[in-house]
């Protein structure tokens, strides 16, 4: 094996006589022990397989170098020249690579596990199959990348610019992307398990067949994303932006040893695996569509004591109530609340006494939820909107129960208003058992 004074002395010679050298000695091993190649011309150079472990090359001159299958353990590039430079099958492992110029260079294989990539610019660069786990590349220039089956594992890609990257198969388990860019790069069979995500944008990005599984998704952007075919069991997705815009189709919502169940909507799916896997979940949700009135109408200070009485007389009887007092004008938003609140509840009590928001409210909920009673209840001196009697035609609406005041409407309420309710809701669920006999 050479000595790193005879190593020197034909390097001084020029890359000319050095890879003349190197082609008549193929056998011999190069092992560079203390040389400091700092600020040094290496133009050129051919050290493919050499052990250069540890070197020191910061700001030299490496245009052209051959590092094919070199041992770059630990070495330092930092503000060196690196263009045309072939790393393919080398090992930078924790080498420094940050705040630099890396295009039109060659990483076919290369290993850069734990490596410092912060910063540095690999647009359109070929990382087919790179081992990049552990790796650092915070803020780094990715974009038209190549990074087929690429390991990027606990790798950290926070605020990376990876727009139009070509990740088709890559593993990026529990690496971080959060604040990230992946808008129209492909995703197709990536592994994202446990990675996060927060923040991350995938406007347009392919995520066919991604394993998504307990990802971490809060606010990312999905704008128009193709979503088919995605491992999504255990994710956060709090607060997702655009997924209205995105394809959804058969995500799977189950762990690999469990049979398959697949949703279209990537925000429910979290909800709907928790409905199925957790027994508690289910209790307690059999226990609000058993319990919760929904009750509804315009209570002005005048007739606060109604909904106050109401109120108290359904607890005492075992009932939750929940309030919907219109207050503001109604909006699209108040309407679907309404709307999720009669379906969570076992009948609704309708006040339509001055009613002004309440008849907007029972158009959507009463043609929508055909199996909730609505028990309409009116002070006797008030007549019902003109419009009421169109829902005579609704099984679930029963007649509007008059009252003269509150305590004339808590002696009445259990008589004329909640057993009314429950026989109807009763009817409505033998009339659909009779119906349902009929069919094939």
């Amino acid at each position: 094996m050479p000595s790193d004074q005879y190593l020197i002395d034909i390097l001084k010679q020029g890359s000319e006589c050095w890879n003349n050298w190197r082609l008549k000695n193929p056998d011999k091993k190069l092992v560079f022990g203390n040389i400091n190649f700092r600020e040094q011309n290496l133009n050129g150079l051919n050290l493919q397989s050499a052990n250069l472990q540890g070197i020191d090359f910061r700001g030299a001159n490496l245009r052209e170098i051959d590092f094919r299958q070199a041992n770059l353990f630990q070495a330092d590039f930092r503000e060196a020249n690196l263009v045309d430079v072939d790393f393919s099958f080398s090992n930078l492992t924790n080498a420094y690579l940050n705040n630099l110029d890396l295009r039109n260079n060659k990483f076919l294989s290369t290993q850069i596990d734990g490596a410092n990539l912060q910063k540095s610019n690999f647009q359109s660069v070929n990382l087919e199959r790179v081992l990049a786990r552990g790796a650092n590349f915070f803020e780094a220039n990715l974009e038209k990348s190549h990074l087929f089956q690429a390991a990027l594992h606990q790798a950290d890609l926070s605020f990376a610019k990876l727009r139009s990257a070509n990740l088709v198969q890559a593993g990026l388990i529990r690496s971080d992307l959060n604040n990230s860019d992946l808008s129209e790069a492909d995703l197709t069979e990536t592994e994202l398990v446990g990675a996060w995500l927060k923040n991350t944008k995938f406007c347009k990005a392919n995520l066919t067949r991604t394993k998504l599984l307990n990802s971490q998704l809060s606010e990312a952007d999905f704008a128009e994303a193709t979503l088919v075919d995605c491992w999504v069991y255990g994710i956060s997705a709090w607060k997702i932006k655009n997924l209205d815009t995105a394809t959804q189709r058969n995500l799977i919502i189950t762990r690999n040893d469990e049979p398959i169940i697949t949703v279209d909507d990537l925000e429910i799916a979290q909800f709907i695996h928790i409905l199925l896997t957790n027994q508690k979940i289910r209790k307690v949700i059999d226990t609000i569509t058993s319990k919760v009135v929904l009750i509804l109408g315009r209570f002005t200070p005048e007739r606060i004591a109604i909904l106050d009485a109401l109120r108290e007389a359904l607890r005492s009887r075992n009932y939750s109530a929940v309030v919907f007092d219109f207050k503001k004008p109604s909006n699209r938003d108040l309407t679907e609340t309404v709307s999720t609140l009669a379906h969570l509840s076992r009948f609704v009590i309708a006040d339509i006494t001055d009613a002004k928001s309440i008849p907007q409210e029972l158009q959507r909920i009463i043609p929508s939820l055909p199996s909730v009673p609505i028990q309409p209840i009116i002070l006797d001196s008030q007549f019902e909107y003109s419009m009421f009697k169109d829902f005579g035609a609704y099984l679930s609406v029963l007649p509007p129960h008059r009252y003269q005041c509150v305590e004339q409407l808590l002696v009445s309420l259990e008589k004329e208003v909640i057993s009314p309710a429950l026989k109807r809701a009763s009817e409505i669920a033998e009339h659909r058992r009779k119906f349902e006999i009929h069919l094939k």
